[in-house]
């Protein structure tokens, strides 16, 4: 693999300046997407706050996006996104071996495999430990069954995060082993969930005597709680207000979705007035939710509405904490620090800020808020009758709202982690952490 050498002193400048000068050596609209994420990949730029050993620069999370930030002003297609990226990739170069990064790792940099989670069960969501999904050991092999459920693009993965209890008469959270598991197999069965939005982005996923190779077992053996913690982790701190990224995908990684043979230029966002480090690219930034929100009720009137107004500025004033308290950690992590318990803080900010908004969107466009377009033929209706292409946006947001306060971990589980390891509170009692699994009552 490639290693890539920074040194501990490059500022972010220097950073930018160096992608600067690889992106015009390296770009070709008319590459294939694959052969163009192969370079992205092997070069660092797509993970680049991973360590040098794991196809990563070792950059700042801050720097992290305001790369992603200079390849889409470039005009290039930016890295493959999905829960490969946000959150194997990082537990792999955490908690996998050499040969795993060397091998799992580098063909989700480079855009070749993509990853669903396999975490969540229905009597085990936000008691994740009490997960029933059993992993039996078949010479080099384990053989998995149990169900999981909320599988996010289950449909175009390659590989799933499975976590599987391999030690059944362990104590509850001492039994558990996490495993990347081929999901195009005999015995892994999907079943697309329809939300109440009109999509169907979440599965459940079945497993009946579906097999896991020992190698792909990441992390030790009965020690998969520790490994999970980490992946949950990286999905709080990437869902948390002010920890997002820049651009969406435009191109989907993975063998299933297609996209790979495609010819990059066609799915790149082209090229911005503003690249190269202006001073106008450096302060560009989409526009927040509260800005979107602020425009409406600018259009329709109902700015002038105190009430209104003030959850606007709190609307606001959320989204610039999230950003202060991103900068926190940046400033925290340049010295070797950490913030415990922020990315638990940065989650509930973020399903607050969501609800907010889905309140503000509703009191905004008032009656019209009961229509909402399922499809493009709809919204095309809804358009022409109402006079507001935006609507869908507003009634999106209302419908989606619930969904963040608990995927992620639900709010509820944000406050017990932040009353238990950050204040240092007294857990709930209980002898779930001593007694074999196989022992307890169901759900216990």
């Amino acid at each position: 693999m490639t290693i890539i050498d920074r040194p501990e002193t490059q500022s972010t400048d220097e950073i930018v300046d160096e992608l600067h000068t690889w992106l015009e050596e390296n770009w070709d609209p008319d590459l294939s997407v694959a052969v163009w994420w192969e370079r992205l990949g092997t070069s660092g730029w797509a993970a680049p706050t991973l360590a040098t050993n794991a196809y990563g620069r070792g950059v700042s999370r801050a720097d992290g996006v305001r790369i992603q930030s200079e390849i889409a002003s470039f005009g290039a297609l930016g890295a493959p996104g999905g829960l490969g990226l946000l959150l194997a990739a990082p537990t792999i170069a955490k908690h996998g071996t050499q040969e795993q990064i060397d091998t799992m790792l580098r063909d989700i940099v480079t855009g070749q495999r993509a990853w669903c989670q396999l975490f969540s069960e229905p009597g085990a969501g936000s008691d994740l430990a009490g997960l029933t999904t059993k992993a039996m050991q078949d010479g080099d092999e384990w053989i998995v069954n149990g169900q999981k459920v909320w599988t996010s693009l289950g449909q175009i993965a390659d590989l799933g995060m499975l976590i599987a209890r391999t030690a059944p008469d362990a104590p509850k959270h001492a039994g558990i082993s996490y495993f990347g598991i081929e999901m195009n197999q005999p015995g892994v069965e999907l079943r697309p969930l329809k939300e109440m939005t009109g999509h169907a982005m979440f599965n459940e996923v079945f497993l009946t005597d579906a097999r896991v190779a020992n190698s792909s077992m990441i992390g030790d053996r009965n020690n998969g709680w520790a490994v999970t913690n980490s992946t949950l982790a990286f999905e709080r701190a990437g869902l948390g207000s002010g920890g997002s990224g820049a651009g969406g995908m435009s191109a989907s990684p993975g063998q299933i979705a297609g996209d790979l043979d495609k010819r990059v230029g066609d799915l790149a966002p082209g090229r911005s007035e503003t690249s190269k480090g202006s001073a106008a690219s450096k302060s560009r930034k989409r526009d927040s939710a509260a800005k979107t929100l602020i425009s409406f009720a600018t259009s329709n009137g109902t700015i002038n509405d105190l009430t209104i107004r003030q959850d606007l500025a709190r609307l606001h004033t959320m989204g610039e904490v999230g950003r202060f308290n991103a900068e926190r950690m940046k400033a925290a992590r340049g010295v070797g620090r950490d913030i415990a318990g922020m990315a638990n803080i940065s989650k509930l900010a973020m399903s607050e800020m969501v609800r907010l908004q889905r309140d503000l969107g509703l009191r905004i466009v008032g009656a019209q808020g009961m229509l909402h377009a399922y499809d493009a033929e709809q919204k095309a209706v809804n358009d022409e009758a109402t006079g507001n292409p935006f609507l869908s946006f507003v009634t999106g947001t209302a419908l989606y709202a619930q969904a963040p306060p608990i995927y992620g971990g639900t709010d509820q589980i944000q406050r017990n982690i932040i009353g238990e390891r950050v204040l240092g509170l007294p857990k709930e009692p209980g002898d779930d952490r001593s007694v074999p699994f196989s022992s307890l009552p169901k759900n216990a």
